[in-house]
């Protein structure tokens, strides 16, 4: 294994803790429509690619899962898909304008598919500041799905934006340019 493989694996492994610790914290505050759970991997993907990102997301959530029990594992689909967009359009370069639209794109992608675990696993209600959004929507006579969906959306278009803006403000720090300007 070659020394920048091992670089960015130890990258990769920070960005788990960032994803745990983070989304953990953001969580017991109980900060409405923001998670910060996806912010490692987003940094991930956009730096080293795809693959990194999808191994991010996915040991992120295998961990949570051995921290917080095992319905935090399906949520690794998110991750897999949050690390797909961001890669694609990042290509090694997340600019403030990217993640924008990173962002953007991210909080309607990312609901397509929790709102569906979520419903499976929580019946819509995850006791996160979504759930106001997804009670309202559902008073108001939407379906179920409908309304995990559209509650998912609002919180992710405040968590996905600041989360990919977040990142490219932190890669475009002098002190961490040189440190993740390693080669794929």
């Amino acid at each position: 294994m070659t020394t920048n493989k091992v670089k960015i694996l130890a990258f990769c492994a920070i960005a788990v803790v960032l994803n745990v610790v983070l989304g953990s914290t953001v969580s017991a505050l109980k900060i409405p429509l923001l998670f910060l759970d996806t912010i490692g991997t987003i940094l991930v993907a956009s730096t080293f690619g795809m693959s990194y990102g999808i191994l991010t997301g996915v040991t992120t959530n295998l961990l949570m899962g051995l921290l917080t029990g095992p319905l935090a594992i399906p949520f690794a689909l998110v991750n897999v898909a949050v690390a797909i967009v961001v890669a694609l359009i990042a290509k090694g370069n997340l600019t403030y304008r990217k993640a924008i639209i990173t962002g953007l794109i991210l909080a309607f992608v990312a609901p397509m598919i929790g709102a569906p675990i979520r419903l499976v696993l929580f019946g819509g209600f995850t006791g996160s500041g979504t759930d106001v959004v997804i009670m309202a929507l559902r008073a108001s006579g939407k379906e179920m799905i409908t309304s995990a969906y559209w509650g998912a959306v609002a919180g992710n278009l405040v968590d996905k934006v600041i989360s990919c803006i977040l990142v490219a403000w932190f890669v475009s720090l002098p002190q961490l340019k040189k440190s993740l300007s390693l080669s794929r």
